[in-house]
């Protein structure tokens, strides 16, 4: 894979090639590809450009930093001021919001350059960005297959060079599965590194924004910029993370101690399984430690999750009646037929579905069975994961149990897709981090994804070995042809 932010930010700096000129670029390829992945649902080139001369500004008065001048994009739940968010979402058509998410801010604050706004599955809820009102984003791999989900759109305007990175969200592998099924690199941080300020809620408590960029470094270098404590979000964390991207060049895994949890791969292609433990060979060989440890609190975590997303999902969902924004019926008897109305043709199906499961998990007679008894087992995943934790540094295990489904999957049931998560959920139940990096394609021609995790405010560690392969392994994966190519 290769580093598309350090390269850029030398082009600009030494007055190569100017922002604005560099935002015309992925501007143009946009205007000319986009119809063939159906990446972007929304765009702001007009912004961009006045951003991107804003950029040009600060390099010219020596205050660029190493996002300054380099074109983006957001995943559609996320706010920014002016610009369509509308969550793939028919009930939030033609919403606006006031107001910038905090991770947009602190990046327009070092001169990066928004180009639009990303596909994904409505309200984040899917593994495949299909259930999207804007019809599903294509996989830039191969474009009879998905993204993934829910930040498909993020992943393939990555993967098709139609953005350097993306911002997008994870509340049960999101960000990581979709990075899996691109061939791109996907960080979901520690749940509190990152203000969820301006991220449209799905689970509260699961939600949290990631990058999705071509490579280690890139995704260090915007986790660098977007983490840290905010007053707007009382869940975020002051923790110092420190530099980390200054620190990858000098990466070594001798002594690293990886856990290999059996019970991540059970169930998954054996073509996969092969490939990620010969990737856990190159660690060995270079000095980490391998030990074989048991999970068995994994098998209750795909329950967990859904219980305790849907049962989030169906409070934070409540807003939308059609009374103060969003989709509205144009005929209605009374305000109990149009809040009716307003849920029943604004939702897509997968939404209902999981509104439906919360509310039944919340509702009296069934809060003990359910909802309190996952929440009790949460405990129990976060406090295994935490004792694992004392024994070894870092888990490698499998992004998810297959490569890209064909899209129109016909053989899938909405639990055959939920099975997909099994994989990714267990980080957001528990807080800990996690980054997704292509390790090389299967024998369809589609990327394989090893997922590095470790415990809570650990991504140095994780990102540093994340880059350890990156830089060793023979790159078996390469770059798809098309959108902004700059010979770098």
């Amino acid at each position: 894979m290769r580093e598309l932010i350090t390269p850029l930010s030398k082009m600009l700096s030494s007055r190569e090639i100017s922002s604005v000129e560099l935002t015309e670029k992925y501007i143009s390829a946009i205007e000319n590809e986009n119809q063939k992945y159906n990446a972007y649902v929304s765009t702001t080139f007009d912004k961009a450009l006045e951003n991107a001369k804003l950029a040009d500004e600060m390099i010219a008065k020596g205050t660029a930093t190493a996002l300054t001048g380099i074109p983006m994009t957001l995943k559609d739940n996320i706010c920014s001021d002016g610009d369509l968010t509308t969550c793939c979402s028919k009930i939030l058509r033609g919403f606006r919001p006031y107001y910038d998410s905090t991770v947009w801010s602190k990046l327009k604050a070092q001169g990066a350059v928004m180009l639009g706004k990303t596909n994904m599955d409505e309200f984040a809820m899917g593994s495949t960005s299909e259930t999207s009102c804007y019809g599903a984003p294509l996989n830039p791999r191969n474009t009879n297959h998905v993204t993934g989900g829910s930040s498909g759109g993020g992943a393939s305007a990555v993967a098709a060079n139609l953005a350097p990175y993306a911002l997008g969200s994870d509340t049960g592998g999101s960000v990581r599965q979709p990075a899996s099924f691109c061939g791109i690199v996907g960080l979901k941080p520690t749940y509190g590194a990152v203000s969820r300020y301006g991220l449209i809620a799905y689970g509260s408590s699961l939600d949290q924004i990631g990058v999705l960029a071509q490579s280690v470094k890139d995704t260090a270098i915007v986790f660098d910029t977007i983490s840290g404590v905010d007053a707007n979000d009382q869940t975020s964390v002051d923790f110092d993370f420190g530099n980390i991207a200054d620190t990858l060049d000098n990466t070594d895994v001798k002594g690293l101690k990886i856990g290999i949890a059996k019970e991540y791969f059970e169930n998954i292609n054996e073509e996969m399984k092969a490939a990620i433990l010969d990737a856990v060979k190159l660690y060995e060989a270079n000095g980490a430690e391998i030990i074989d440890i048991s999970l068995p609190v994994l098998k209750q975590a795909l329950p967990v999750y859904y219980i305790i997303a849907c049962a989030e999902a169906s409070s934070n969902l409540g807003r939308y009646d059609g009374i103060r924004y969003g989709y509205r019926p144009e005929s209605y008897n009374d305000v109990e037929e149009m809040i009716l109305r307003t849920r029943t043709e604004g939702f897509g199906d997968e939404v209902k579905r999981r509104i439906m499961l919360g509310t039944y998990v919340l509702s009296s007679g069934y809060y003990d069975a359910y909802y309190k008894k996952a929440c009790l087992l949460r405990e129990n995943l976060i406090s295994d994961f935490d004792e694992i934790f004392n024994t070894c540094d870092i888990l490698i295990a499998p992004t998810a149990p297959n490569t890209a489904f064909p899209l129109n999957y016909s053989g899938a049931s909405p639990v055959d897709m939920y099975l997909s998560d099994i994989a990714t959920v267990p980080i957001n139940i528990t807080g800990v981090p996690a980054i997704s990096v292509p390790i090389k394609n299967d024998s369809n021609g589609l990327p394989i994804g090893m997922q590095i995790i470790g415990k809570k405010f650990s991504e140095k560690t994780i990102l540093k070995a994340a880059y350890f392969y990156e830089k060793t392994a023979e790159d078996m994966v390469g770059n798809v042809e098309g959108g902004v190519q700059l010979g770098l």
